[in-house]
């Protein structure tokens, strides 16, 4: 069914597009919601009328999409979340807690917007958050997962290295037992 779009739609397109979608879509959702109207005569001449607004609305946001991304990539978010001695957390950072702390900024932001690496974070460290802004910008965020207690940062590094240190022992300890068998044999 072809349609018009009334208002932006996520991941449809923007005011005054349009589409092509699923009958039940248009008939169930769009329509009754009034995101859309049905794609006819008349409703061309309204929308047509209604061009330059639209166009002036579409350009407002793209500016505002600009002062936002300077804005979001000047900052850097420092998130503390309880955790483990090995710098494991305690659950889960997700786009709903950046969102949330993006909030408390200033910066209003939908959580569907924001895409972390993985879609959740289990791990302290450093992160850089794409955040999905107007059209087809983005905005690089960067993220900073520190743990509510002091953990020595050395522990959790030394953690990580442990299997391969462990591994080289037992390869020093396996050649040791080599050369003693041949030494015994001679």
């Amino acid at each position: 069914m072809k349609i018009i779009l009334n208002q932006d739609v996520y991941n449809l397109g923007e005011e005054g597009d349009v589409c092509v979608v699923a009958n039940g879509y248009a008939r169930n959702f769009l329509i009754p919601q009034k995101l859309a109207s049905i794609f006819n005569k008349q409703n061309i001449a309204m929308f047509e009328s209604r061009k330059a607004a639209i166009e002036k609305r579409k350009e407002e946001k793209r500016l505002a999409s600009a002062g936002l991304k300077d804005k979001i990539e000047a900052i850097t978010l420092e998130l503390k979340v309880s955790s483990g001695d090995t710098g494991k957390l305690f659950g889960s950072v997700t786009n709903a807690n950046v969102a949330e702390e993006l909030k408390k900024e200033g910066i209003t932001v939908e959580r569907k917007k924001i895409e972390l690496p993985g879609h959740t974070i289990k791990m302290i460290g450093e992160f850089i958050v794409k955040v999905k802004l107007y059209g087809n910008e983005t905005a690089d965020l960067k993220l900073v997962i520190k743990s509510d207690k002091n953990i020595d940062e050395t522990k959790v590094s030394t953690k990580k290295e442990n299997p391969e240190i462990k591994n080289e022992k037992v390869i020093e300890a396996s050649q040791e037992m080599l050369k003693k068998e041949k030494s015994e044999e001679n």
